[in-house]
């Protein structure tokens, strides 16, 4: 049986050394106690021959002239820019914006790849905003968003509640949506373009009330390349019964020809950014990358970003990795919401450090 020893047992000087290390902060300091454990040729590791620098030797990754600003009640947007912390995610904002003004000083592409959620959080002013300002030269979208899109224009809403209708089973059955999308994707099949450039001159044709919100339209009447992938199946109007799954397919396929070409002219300076699509849009990507080198251009001093929530698998690997390895560029993951960081973004681009 185990037993602590009294403290009556310790000497004169046990106790005294006991007490002045108690009395310096130190617990038990002097106590000369045999060790109870089981382990037999086994002890902790000493710490004093342990090396030491002084703190003021030693490079750090944050300083206080990175810190941010407090922001006064009379604060412009670039004063609040400018207070930021230069630190993580704005830094990378900052940078991104410099490579996209000269991607723009250059001629070269800014594509923006974008998933539904992107329209579906308001975001379309912006990017029409930065359309006519030189920051949006190209445009790779899903299907949801030719069916946002389209939707924002004619109707001035979208994003049916999916919970209160899939189990009546109404959901997706919108039908000048389906009837869009899918005489938008023949008629583009019969005429040899893609369904971004298809739909898009569509629903500018009906003259929808909403025109001026609609990011479809915009491009199409500044003539800015729109270019859609679709999933056969994951998309709304494909259940609808004026769907045509070879159209549909030829002006998508259509439509991956035309991003690669633009892709091509990345090289020197392009920007690629992503954003809010997790899978299609960046295996996309990956592949006008891999068939450019194919082909045996030259596809470097690249920048690309993913713009998300969350940072996932196929974003990462496709988009902001693996296109830039070896010295090709610079990839940037930056995670938010759209309708914070896209917003964040187009300030910095039209207000930030650097513009006159």
């Amino acid at each position: 049986m185990i037993r602590s020893l009294p403290l009556a047992v310790l000497t004169r000087s046990d106790s005294e050394r006991l007490r002045a290390g108690r009395d310096a902060g130190v617990p038990d300091a002097g106590c000369v106690r045999s060790s109870m454990s089981i382990y037999e040729n086994l002890q902790p590791i000493s710490l004093d021959e342990v090396s030491t620098y002084p703190l003021s030797s030693r490079p750090s990754k944050v300083t206080v002239k990175d810190f941010a600003s407090p922001i006064a009640e009379k604060s412009s947007l670039r004063d609040y820019l400018a207070a930021l912390p230069n630190i993580l995610a704005v830094q990378s904002i900052r940078d991104l914006a410099v490579r996209m003004r000269r991607a723009r000083e250059l001629s070269k592409p800014i594509i923006w790849g974008i998933g539904g959620h992107v329209i579906k959080t308001g975001l379309g002013p912006i990017m029409i905003d930065l359309m006519n300002r030189g920051f949006v030269t190209a445009i790779a979208g899903n299907g949801s968003v030719l069916v946002h899109d389209a939707e924002i224009a004619m109707a001035g809403s979208t994003s049916e509640d999916v919970d209160a209708t899939l189990g009546v089973g109404s959901f997706g059955g919108a039908e000048e949506t389906g009837r869009l999308l899918n005489d938008a994707a023949r008629h583009g099949a019969g005429n040899a373009i893609g369904l971004g450039e298809s739909l898009s001159r569509a629903l500018l044709e009906l003259k929808p009330q909403y025109e001026n919100l609609s990011v479809l339209c915009a491009a199409y009447k500044a003539r800015i390349p729109c270019t859609a992938f679709i999933t056969i199946g994951g998309d709304i109007a494909h259940f609808h019964p004026n769907a045509d799954g070879a159209a549909l397919g030829a002006t998508s396929h259509t439509d991956f020809r035309l991003l690669a070409e633009i892709v091509r002219r990345m090289n020197g300076g392009g920007v690629y950014l992503n954003v809010g699509s997790a899978v299609t849009l960046p295996e996309v990507f990956l592949k006008c990358v891999t068939l450019i080198r194919n082909l045996g251009f030259q596809l470097n001093d690249i920048t690309t970003a993913n713009f998300d929530f969350i940072q996932s698998y196929r974003p990462l690997a496709n988009v902001v990795r693996r296109p830039t390895a070896d010295g090709a560029g610079r990839g940037y993951a930056i995670t938010g919401h759209h309708e914070l960081t896209i917003p964040l973004l187009a300030a910095e681009l039209i207000c930030g450090a650097g513009v006159e």
